[in-house]
């Protein structure tokens, strides 16, 4: 496998490049058919998250694959090269499976050990799948990728460090006069934010994708009194709260007939009625939908105690003007409000800072917290499961790689006794069926023989880093058509075959 990797992170630029660097998603199938039209591209993909824009490339050249990936980055990033150039990193052959399966277990996210990454791995796989850019390498990567992931949470502790970046973000929007992090004696969970401050408060989420639908699942277990979704379609906001309904009420409990404190259980249909056990507050908060306008926003706004906002659009959601305009509509008794902003390119205009009264928490903010936040004793064993998992996946790739080669020898072979076979029964007119048969059987047997030594060991050779060159050899020794080899790379190769055919 010839697998490059170019992108830029968190780690390698800072956010002011990272948000003018973001894809918008509706450009990334253009993307990936560009990239498949490149010379030295044979499979493509993109993983475009609010920390990180990589493409992943089955490349036949390396250097003119990282001129194609970076210019590629460069253009539809709307970032000039010359400005994008010094924040770029490349990973080539086993380096790039190491380093995303590093992504794939959390350890490179700005939240070390959180698991969303999974699920953008699973949508850019899925979009390499629908658009035919991905072939048996990229595939085989990254379903590896997602598997090596599970494995590292199911089998370390890293789960303890990994908080999801809505946990983490509203662990530093949280309010001055409580802990933001929760004692390891007092919750059993080490490491974990303080969410009781959130209870009772009116949320607005913006937002309906899979950031933002976590967004508002996290907020509804941890106990808002209101809830609203507000995106630009406003169908698919009203499917988000219609989920979260479900959701709060197929865990809401039962009404068993235990008296509670004396609140009010808000059931209509509740045979104990007052002072039912089933509070109004464990039941969760129910949901609404609004759509993204000047005036709606503005509306809610005023009544948010809490915003978190997550779209996908390239301009700002929120100017710091109609933020400021918001507070001017709020009631003098109403909370502070706190804002968390996770979009990429940035939702919030970042001027809202200034704004007296509003805490207010970006991907910025979250990247300079992350830095010094605490590593999990398990990072380690998730850096061994990885190199396994690389040194697994490297050898089978190799193998695999050498598999054609060895199924050409053997073509080559057997066309060679046939024609011998051919030609000795022509001279020997003769020769009866059961001497034919014999002589047959002799000449198979002692090729095979030959044979066998030499593929098994080269198979064994194969799993070894430079095996590929075993390949090689094989193939200049014996004059064998190197095609069948370059034929299991997949999408890029095939398309590569046929323009060569009709040419």
């Amino acid at each position: 496998m010839t697998l490059l990797v170019v992108g830029v992170s968190h780690r390698s630029a800072p956010v002011s490049v990272l948000e003018r660097a973001a894809i918008a998603p509706g450009a990334r199938a253009g993307l990936l058919h560009e990239l498949l039209a490149a010379e030295p591209v044979l499979e493509a993909a993109v993983l475009s998250t609010c920390n990180r824009i990589e493409l992943y490339a089955d490349v036949d050249r390396y250097h003119a694959g990282i001129a194609e990936l970076s210019g590629m980055l460069a253009r539809y990033g709307g970032v000039g090269p010359d400005e994008l150039d010094p924040y770029l990193y490349a990973r080539y052959g086993d380096e790039a499976v190491t380093h995303l399966f590093t992504v794939a277990c959390g350890l490179d996210s700005m939240v070390v050990g959180e698991g969303q990454i999974l699920g953008q791995l699973k949508d850019a796989l899925a979009l390499a799948q629908d658009e035919q850019s991905a072939g048996r390498q990229l595939n085989e990567l990254f379903q590896r990728a997602l598997r090596v992931g599970k494995r590292a949470h199911s089998e370390t502790g890293i789960d303890r460090a990994g908080q999801s970046l809505v946990t983490f973000g509203l662990g530093q929007l949280a309010p001055p006069a409580g802990p933001a992090v929760v004692p390891a004696q007092a919750s059993g969970d080490a490491g974990q934010p303080d969410m009781s401050w959130v209870r009772g408060l009116r949320a607005l989420v913006i937002g309906a994708g899979s950031m933002s639908s976590l967004a508002a699942a996290t907020l509804a277990r941890a106990g808002v009194a209101e809830l609203v979704i507000a995106n630009r379609t406003l169908e698919r906001a009203e499917r988000l709260a219609a989920s979260l309904d479900a959701q709060t009420a197929a865990s809401a409990p039962e009404h068993t007939g235990e008296m509670g404190d004396g609140a009010e259980c808000g059931d209509p249909e509740c045979p104990v009625g007052s002072g039912c056990a089933a509070r109004a507050a464990a039941r969760g908060p129910r949901a609404r939908a609004v759509p993204i306008n000047a005036i709606s926003i503005t509306a809610e706004l005023a009544l948010a105690d809490l915003v978190i906002s997550c779209t996908g659009a390239t301009g700002l959601v929120l100017t710091e003007q109609a933020v400021a305009g918001a507070l001017r509509e709020r009631r003098a008794d109403q909370r502070e409000p706190a804002l968390l902003d996770l979009a990429m390119p940035r939702d919030i205009d970042a001027a809202v800072h200034r704004l007296p009264g509003v805490r207010f928490v970006d991907i910025e903010s979250l990247a300079a917290a992350s830095a010094d936040a605490p590593m999990a004793a398990d990072v380690q064993a998730v850096r061994d499961i990885v190199a396994e998992e690389v040194a697994d996946f490297g050898a089978a790739q190799r193998a695999a790689y050498i598999t054609p080669t060895v199924v050409a020898l053997r073509a080559m072979a057997a066309d060679v006794v046939s024609s011998e076979l051919a030609r000795l029964h022509g001279r020997l007119p003769g020769l009866g069926e059961k001497e034919r048969a014999e002589v047959t059987h002799a000449v198979r047997r002692v090729v095979d023989k030959l044979l066998h030594a030499p593929t098994v060991r080269v198979k064994e050779l194969a799993g070894e880093p430079g095996g590929a060159d075993y390949a090689a050899a094989l193939r200049e020794l014996f004059d064998l058509d190197p095609q069948p080899a370059a034929a299991t790379s997949g999408t890029g190769s095939t398309r590569r075959n046929a323009e060569q055919e009709r040419s």
